[in-house]
């Protein structure tokens, strides 16, 4: 048994597969759109994607891709507190606003 690695019509990395299937000469038959080369080991690999004329592995990633999967990070208490505090400012003047035209009526 042999790893044979399958990538999509995008050459994309798809799943690694068991090879079992031997020929007549006892060479193992590696199914279409599948390759023996292993994707690199490297994890700032984010979409891994197979050239068929180097037969080499590539980033296909884009990088809007890989900002979408990067997580923001929460904000801590006094970030948090500053969000609201920004906001109830801004309540507060729009009420005061308020209240002034009122008293032009």
């Amino acid at each position: 048994m042999i790893l044979a690695y399958e990538y999509n019509y995008q050459n994309e990395l798809v799943r690694p597969i068991e090879v079992f299937e031997r020929d007549d000469e006892g060479n193992y038959v590696i199914p279409n759109q599948c390759t023996t080369i292993a994707p690199p080991n490297n994890p700032s690999f984010y979409k891994a994607a197979f050239d068929v004329e180097k037969q080499q592995w590539y980033e296909s990633a884009t990088q809007e891709y890989i900002n979408s999967l990067k997580t923001k990070p929460k904000p801590n208490d006094l970030e948090i507190l500053k969000e609201q505090n920004a906001f109830l400012t801004k309540q507060m003047a729009q009420i005061l606003r308020d209240i002034k035209g009122l008293k032009t009526l």
